[in-house]
């Protein structure tokens, strides 16, 4: 498959853009009453038109009641899911529903400032593509968490043609030909993060510091956070294959060799082989190694047992309001 995706000519980038911002939900009815009565002044003061693409992800709060008063207003729309379907088909049900020339994601929990979306538009009308917020710090994080953040980046970059850019999250600003090159990628399995430096094409960072969340609490726990990271490993890299092959070939010449000298040692000095403690050790030792190995490819065979499958990404229950181009929209089902 052959993806074309031509940039948006530099003379037509002098004027305003018609921007689409796309914000997942999950349990952020709070936060987006904070949120969505300052957002659109900010996006009017950057875009000629623009639209807000709220996508609830089966919220059990009363995001749903926010959904209905703001799509009354112009230029906010609503996708609600049938269920949680995760973040990643969140992000791809917004970015199919805008109609903008340019696409902001950003979160809902008060964390991205809208304030920065100008900046990006100005990066845009120069020639870039793709302008992302990178953060200027993790001072807020926890010791463990910037220790795992940084091993999974070191692992997920190892020799890769393309770089994911290590305190990049999802708020970013993307030319419409970015975003229809990240649609046109077929697998189900979207760790987005990879999606964005995979499609490569012209990118700049605006370092920023995320303020505190408004309301609420991260809806990422630790294991949610480990299950992702093996998401995005698995998508991107194949060395954990590598290494159980590897680990593979190590552990059978270190047998070689250690039965090698023990045979010499018998003909040499008439030592009888020594005993059940060292054969025991050894040998939970290798089934170890064997487990892990059937582990790390069992994961590999998951995801393309998810692949041809072949099931949509998310299920809409229904749709509300109005954005670019688009009437009144108010129906249910997918």
């Amino acid at each position: 498959m052959i993806v074309s995706a031509i940039p948006t000519p530099l003379s037509a980038r002098a004027g305003l853009p018609r921007l689409s911002c796309v914000i997942p939900c999950y349990n952020e009815a709070a936060n987006l009453r904070l949120l969505l009565p300052i957002l659109g002044a900010h996006l009017a003061a950057c875009a000629i038109e623009w639209e807000v693409i709220l996508v609830n992800d089966g919220s059990r709060d009363d995001t749903t009641a926010v959904f209905d008063e703001w799509t009354q207003a112009p230029g906010i729309r609503s996708i609600e899911f049938s269920r949680n379907f995760g973040k990643e088909a969140a992000l791809t049900a917004g970015m199919e529903a805008a109609n903008g020339d340019v696409v902001v994601l950003m979160d809902a929990d008060m964390q991205h400032p809208p304030k920065l979306v100008a900046d990006m538009v100005k990066q845009w009308q120069g020639g870039v593509d793709v302008v992302y917020a990178l953060r200027a710090n993790r001072d807020d994080e926890s010791f463990l968490k910037q220790l795992g953040t940084r091993a999974f980046y070191r692992l997920i970059n190892a020799k890769a043609r393309f770089q994911v850019p290590p305190d990049a999250g999802d708020f970013r600003l993307m030319d419409r030909s970015v975003v229809d090159a990240i649609l046109a990628l077929p697998e189900r399995n979207r760790f987005m993060k990879g999606l964005y430096a995979w499609v490569g094409f012209k990118s700049v960072a605006i370092p920023y510091e995320p303020a505190a969340r408004a309301v609420g609490t991260t809806n990422y726990s630790l294991l949610k956070l480990i299950a992702f990271s093996i998401d995005g490993l698995t998508a991107f890299t194949t060395w954990p294959l590598r290494v159980a092959s590897i680990a593979g070939m190590v552990m059978a010449l270190m047998s070689f060799v250690y039965g090698l000298f023990v045979v010499v040692e018998y003909l040499i000095y008439g030592n009888a082989v020594s005993g059940w403690t060292t054969i025991i050790v050894l040998l939970l030792f290798f089934v170890g190694i064997q487990l892990i190995s059937l582990g790390i490819l069992g994961e590999y065979i998951a995801r393309i047992f998810e692949e041809v499958k072949n099931r949509p990404l998310y299920v809409v229950r229904r749709s509300l309001g109005r954005g670019l181009d688009m009437s009144d929209v108010g129906h249910t089902g997918d």
